[in-house]
């Protein structure tokens, strides 16, 4: 059996998103039962000159949402940076994940030799397909899904590995 780009892709996304929205749903609770400010968590950095939760969360859906666009030949929809609670980047996820089963295989598979142009460094990058599912989306698509996690357990949510990785199928 082969793998496809779509296999490779969307449900890898929606498994791992769907993961984070579970460490998300601790870590509010936690803060709830704590009666800890959630922003706080929310702004939580691992260290000073990395990005904060929220964002960590916004980029991880960046870039599913991207790379299942692009993949297909399409734009993005754009989602405005503008979540300050769990909940709000929990609704995020949701809409990433909605948009990310609008994608069928049809659309995708078939994409390995697509061009795609993507700023590296402020400078434009080519890639095949393959490549920038690969080499480039699906790398950054985990850094920033871990990093989200590792900020949470950073600040004591109880949280394993099974809730980062879910259930083997």
């Amino acid at each position: 059996m082969t793998l496809t780009m779509y296999q490779a892709s969307v449900p890898v996304f929606v498994k791992i998103l769907t993961n984070l929205k579970g460490v998300l749903q601790k870590a509010a609770a936690h803060a709830q039962a704590r009666k800890i400010d959630e922003t706080v968590l929310v702004n939580a950095r691992l260290y000073p000159d990395m990005l904060p939760l929220a964002k960590q969360v916004q980029l991880a859906s960046d870039f599913a949402r991207g790379t299942a666009a692009r993949l297909a030949g399409a734009e993005p929809p754009s989602y405005e940076d503008n979540e300050k609670t769990l909940t709000e980047l929990m609704a995020r996820i949701d809409r990433t994940i909605e948009f990310l089963r609008t994608k069928k295989a049809a659309e995708i598979d078939g994409s390995e030799g697509r061009e795609i142009v993507r700023p590296v460094r402020g400078e434009p990058h080519k890639f095949s397909g393959v490549n920038y599912l690969l080499q480039y989306a699906l790398p950054n698509f985990f850094f920033h899904a871990t990093t989200a996690y590792a900020i949470l357990r950073h600040n004591g949510i109880e949280v394993g590995k099974l809730d980062y990785i879910g259930k083997m199928d």
